[in-house]
């Protein structure tokens, strides 16, 4: 027998078994995608580790799945005939056949395809009353996923859910959104985040325009860089004046990081959003650090990424800016860390500099920037300290 088990994954990310692809009995390849696992930032496919038959699932759809955990075994002696279960003839409906119970239903929807139906998909159909057959699939093979029920859902003008049990009926629209797994994970995170860690705001601002012209000589040479890469590497550079930033709390002590590993968030339009993180920024050249975010970014926008790719951060950095705010505070701290980075949206505003000892009034490129804070980690001194030191950064970066 082969053990196929969760894979090993860093720090914070709890997942659950979404749905098994498979079902017992059935012939499996070496690397055929045996089961869905769905974290609150990826979805992922176990594969199956050998040729043989699936003999026995461990962990059904909606289990917790913790790495190292067990999720099934294969019988890999090609001697032994696949088990299927026969149907019993004059079976009552109480009693499903033995292969919905291993985790699918069947189906015939319209166009053929996949006709198997994961209990989740199942159960989110017979609580909102809708035909599985009627929905079209865009899972591998045509399969429906609880992604496109929820569509489903979404589109539906109204529902009745019978009779009211307060004043106000409740009804659902088209306009409702129904909860994925993404949703109530973030959720839970965030509500545990703002119970677990006092947050403190600072707000500085800053002029970026060293860094637009730094930017515009690289893309002159052929080397285009966004922003948030100088933001990227601005954080990772300021670590050094206060080091606990890249910490976080411990019942007996103030754990800092040995790395810099900086998550950004990255907007997933309705789907929420993922923080994928550069590992390591500190050891980076600026080229290096744009180079990683163009990868996470294109890979997480393709529902690509592993879930080594959205954990184990140090620090992050929400760039809310870039869909128009100006100032976020506070913004709620990721799990596990002492801060979080806030860039607000880059605008020409009038400024006042001295100039050989003169006032002048200027047009430049700035932004307001927040550094919010677990207060249980880290003082107003250091904050302030962190920021100045990031600020100076942005403001004196040296031309090429």
């Amino acid at each position: 027998m082969i053990e196929v088990r969760v894979p090993d994954e860093q720090e914070g990310t709890k997942a659950v078994v979404r749905a098994w692809l498979k079902q017992i009995g059935e012939e499996v390849a070496e690397n055929d995608p045996l089961v869905e696992l769905e974290t609150d930032k990826v979805t992922q496919e176990v594969p199956a580790p050998a040729a043989g038959v699936l003999a026995e699932i461990v962990l059904r759809t909606d289990d917790e799945a913790v790495p190292g955990a067990l999720l099934a075994r294969i019988e890999t002696d090609a001697t032994q005939p696949a088990v299927r279960p026969e149907p019993v003839e004059g079976l009552s409906s109480s009693s499903p056949p033995a292969e919905e119970k291993q985790g699918f239903d069947k189906l015939s929807p319209n166009g053929g395809g996949e006709t198997r139906l994961s209990p989740s998909v199942r159960r989110a159909c017979l609580q909102n009353g809708i035909d599985p057959s009627r929905i079209q699939g865009t899972g591998r093979n045509g399969r429906v996923t609880r992604e496109d029920v929820d569509r489903a859902v979404a589109s539906a003008t109204v529902v009745s859910v019978g009779e009211p049990t307060t004043a106000q009926p409740r009804q659902f629209s088209a306009q409702d959104i129904p909860h994925d797994r993404m949703r109530l994970a973030i959720a839970e995170n965030m509500t545990r985040a703002v119970s677990d860690a006092p947050h403190v705001t600072a707000v500085f601002e800053a002029d970026f325009s060293a860094i637009a012209a730094h930017k515009a000589a690289m893309t002159a040479r052929g080397t285009k860089l966004s922003y948030t890469a100088y933001i990227v590497k601005a954080a990772a550079e300021a670590m050094a004046v206060a080091p606990a930033i890249n910490g976080r709390w411990e019942q007996d002590r103030i754990a800092v990081s040995p790395t810099i590993d900086i998550g950004v968030g990255t907007a997933l339009g309705e789907k929420g959003l993922v923080v994928p993180v550069v590992k390591d920024a500190g050891s980076l050249s600026l080229e290096q650090i744009g180079a990683r975010l163009d990868d996470l970014t294109r890979r997480a926008r393709e529902g690509k990424l592993e879930r080594s790719d959205v954990s184990g951060g140090s620090f992050t950095i929400s760039n809310h800016g870039v869909s128009g705010s100006l100032l976020a505070a506070p913004i709620i701290l990721h799990q596990g860390q002492a801060a979080i980075l806030g860039i607000g949206k880059l605008e020409k505003r009038v400024v006042v500099r001295e100039i050989g000892g003169q006032d002048a009034i200027l047009v430049r490129p700035m932004a307001y920037v927040t550094l919010t804070i677990d207060h249980r980690v880290v003082d107003g001194h250091q904050t302030n300290a962190w920021l100045s030191r990031f600020v100076e950064i942005l403001e004196n970066w040296q031309q090429p």
